[in-house]
């Protein structure tokens, strides 16, 4: 899309919207009402002022983490499927976006890099894979002259990259980019750091028992999980 994956879900919520439904956000859902294989309602916490209320609905679409989903349900599941949804493993990510207005390594038929994504595979560099949002679309950045990459770490909610302040992992992205011969760290204009949690489901854990979670929850009449 135009402006970025995003767009395509700014996109459903403008039909959401127009067809009569409604969008809430900054919203978490905290407690599912479930009784007789089937879901009544929803609780969603406001983010920003711990306000919570009950939402009904004849259907339920679900794209939480299976592991939170089961921990809300307000009548547990057996203790089997609560053992195998418990022991789903998630992988936990982190980007630190550098605005810059050149990069040191060059490719003489394009202005930048014409990669999208580039996988790192020096061992004594943390960061996993580097974005050129310029190569994606050129509307993803406001100025043609500068550059807009992504360094992606793959971590885990807790650990020490995950804890670390936004101003500590944008300088520790300058160090390995510097260190890998892509920037000068002089040509870095702006940056900002975005976690998202569970942005992979692993299939370690108790992903092999998966099916059994599935025959559970396929047996709720009015719940779908798409994600």
């Amino acid at each position: 899309p135009k402006f970025g994956p995003g767009q395509m879900w700014q996109r459903v919520g403008e039909l959401v919207e127009q067809k009569g439904g409604f969008v809430l956000k900054n919203k978490k859902v905290v407690a599912v009402q479930n009784i007789d294989k089937k879901i009544i309602s929803v609780t969603v916490k406001d983010l920003n002022t711990g306000k919570e209320e009950l939402l009904e609905a004849d259907y339920f679409i679900s794209t939480m983490p299976i592991k939170e989903l089961m921990n809300n349900f307000t009548t547990p599941p057996p203790s089997t499927i609560k053992s195998i949804s418990d022991g789903l493993v998630y992988r936990d990510f982190m980007t630190v976006g550098l605005l810059l207005t050149k990069l040191k390594i060059e490719d003489k038929n394009f202005k930048i890099l014409p990669d999208t994504w580039i996988y790192v595979q020096e061992r004594d560099v943390k960061v996993g894979r580097i974005q050129f949002f310029n190569n994606w679309s050129p509307f993803m950045v406001k100025d043609p002259d500068k550059i807009w990459v992504g360094l992606e770490y793959f971590v885990n909610e807790g650990e020490e990259l995950w804890n670390m302040t936004n101003e500590a992992m944008t300088d520790l992205a300058l160090n390995e980019m510097v260190k890998i011969g892509f920037i000068d760290r002089s040509d870095c204009i702006d940056s900002v750091v975005i976690r998202m949690p569970k942005a992979y489901p692993a299939y370690t854990g108790s992903y092999k028992d998966f099916n059994v979670i599935r025959e559970y929850t396929d047996q709720i009449e009015n719940l779908f999980l798409v994600g």
